[in-house]
């Protein structure tokens, strides 16, 4: 039976994070696991601000949040290329929908790409406002138990309506690929082993998760090198050639260019 995803991929510093808050990850309903990777879901009681960090995964969140006993708001969040940085105060809840990459084509229908780096209030989408009001969520969608919580987001999706999409499906299974294969380090190398054309590989990418194969390619391999740091200082040469970086340089480079410091010191920050 498949599981909610139990890496630490994408977080700095995430020991931290769960000595804070209450972070935990559950899988949506049987019908809607075809698109979503999971719902993730975050509790907190703060006595002072702490904030955190992540390196975005390629894919799609639609989030809604509490603060502070106040009105629930809710937001599409696109991928996110550059570092996301948030600092939680007081107390607070998050309900998030983390899409599988490709996985949001069906409810979005149009091109992904035109949400890469965007944040829009889920007011502003129609179908999307109109399915969080069908949905039977009199509490909201971050009130309640988790089992609660589950439902109203199942609950919105199916509201939703997604719109069958055999291109979509061609997507995920292709960013699956890249996420699990540690083999695929080039995007002419995926292309070859799918019988796809670089180019119509490009425009799927783009139409259908938000970025290119390349920057999928990129990003998940980066991902694993700061969840491996975090496990303890690792031979960083031997790490670079592991994940098709040329050389320990161009790991060093990719790696503080996202994260905003360099490898031994994100290490030496978690000590």
């Amino acid at each position: 039976m498949r599981q909610p995803r139990g890496d630490n991929r994408g977080i700095l510093d995430p020991e931290r994070l769960r000595r804070e808050v209450r972070f935990r990850r559950h899988l949506p309903g049987p019908a809607l696991r075809r698109w979503v990777e999971h719902y993730w879901l975050i509790d907190w009681a703060l006595s002072a601000p702490f904030a955190q960090q992540l390196v975005p995964h390629p894919a799609v969140n639609v989030v809604f949040q509490q603060s502070e006993g106040g009105p629930e708001t809710a937001e599409i969040a696109g991928v996110g290329q550059r570092l996301f940085s948030i600092t939680l105060t007081g107390t607070g809840r998050v309900s998030g929908i983390q899409f599988r990459p490709g996985g949001f084509r069906p409810f979005w229908r149009r091109p992904v790409a035109e949400l890469t780096g965007e944040r829009r209030p889920l007011a502003e989408v129609p179908d999307a406002a109109r399915a969080a009001a069908a949905s039977p969520a009199d509490k909201g969608h971050c009130a309640g138990t988790d089992t609660e919580r589950r439902r109203a987001l199942d609950a919105f999706l199916t509201a939703w309506a997604p719109e069958p999409d055999p291109a979509a499906t061609e997507a995920m299974t292709l960013a699956e690929a890249i996420r699990t294969d540690r083999g695929v380090l080039r995007v002419d190398d995926l292309a070859r082993r799918h019988g796809i054309s670089t180019r119509r590989l490009q425009r799927l990418f783009l139409d259908h998760v938000g970025v290119g194969p390349k920057w999928v390619i990129r990003r998940y391999r980066l991902q694993e090198a700061i969840e491996r740091a975090a496990e303890g200082p690792p031979d960083w040469s031997a790490l670079a050639a592991d994940l098709g970086y040329s050389d320990q340089a161009h790991l060093v480079r990719d790696f503080t260019a996202v994260t905003g410091v360099s490898p031994t010191a994100y290490v030496r920050s978690l000590r």
